[in-house]
């Protein structure tokens, strides 16, 4: 028996102003922000990725505008491609014709199409292990698919869905901690205050009572003295 401290190990990745994409991912007429990471043998096309967002392995992605800090795990398939179910055949070689020898050039209405279906994903969000998302499908901020989901509908801010076809579960915070969030809306903040506010994210109480904004937290106050729970 042979006792394996490491095998094959990558060298430890530091993200910077420059997206790290993996040698075998494919990227094709897409944006990047900085601190973005892209890994191995995943394929993006036409989409957009802010900063800090990363995308794990054997993922596809297209027709997309992704937030910032948003969490994507492997095998992920978000806006899979839609076949034309109204003509008298859904098969591809209606408009994949120049590869069937049918004409020179490809019928890109279709392709016109299914652009027109983005999926958008706010900031904060996390996409579990082999989830897909759907044309059309819009993610609120902060919320969470849970692995292997088919998201079908729109999600809520901070909602955590799962299933197929996905559906609620619960909210990651109460009502008036997801208002102060979206108020200090952290995930616009720059790098340098990130770095020097790093600790504070792991307190949530904490977090809101450093941070929300002085009219929001008196507005707050005021709330409690009324009885009502945030």
């Amino acid at each position: 028996m042979y006792s394996i401290e490491v095998l094959n190990s990558k060298p430890a990745v530091i993200l910077g102003e420059e997206p790290v994409i993996a040698k075998t991912a494919t990227i094709r007429e897409s944006r990047l922000g900085r601190y973005t990471e892209v890994a191995d043998h995943c394929s993006i096309n036409q989409s957009t990725i802010d900063d800090y967002s990363y995308v794990g392995e054997r993922s596809g992605i297209i027709y997309a505008e992704i937030g910032k800090f948003v969490s994507i795990a492997s095998d992920v398939r978000m806006n899979p491609g839609n076949h034309p179910m109204d003509w008298v055949t859904q098969h591809h070689f209606m408009y994949r014709r120049r590869r069937y020898g049918f004409a020179e050039t490809n019928d890109r209405s279709v392709f016109s199409w299914r652009g027109m279906q983005p999926v958008r994903i706010g900031h904060d969000v996390w996409i579990g292990h082999g989830a897909i998302i759907l044309p059309g499908v819009t993610i609120g901020n902060g919320a969470v698919v849970g692995s292997g989901s088919v998201v079908t509908r729109d999600v809520a801010p901070y909602s955590i869905v799962a299933g197929n076809s996905a559906t609620h579960i619960r909210y990651r915070f109460p009502a008036g901690i997801q208002k102060a969030l979206e108020a200090i809306g952290w995930y616009h903040w720059d790098h340098e205050t990130l770095k020097a506010r790093l600790d504070d994210f792991r307190d949530i109480r904490r977090f809101l009572e450093k941070y929300t904004p002085s009219e929001r937290k008196q507005g707050d106050d005021r709330n409690n003295k009324s009885g009502r729970v945030l």
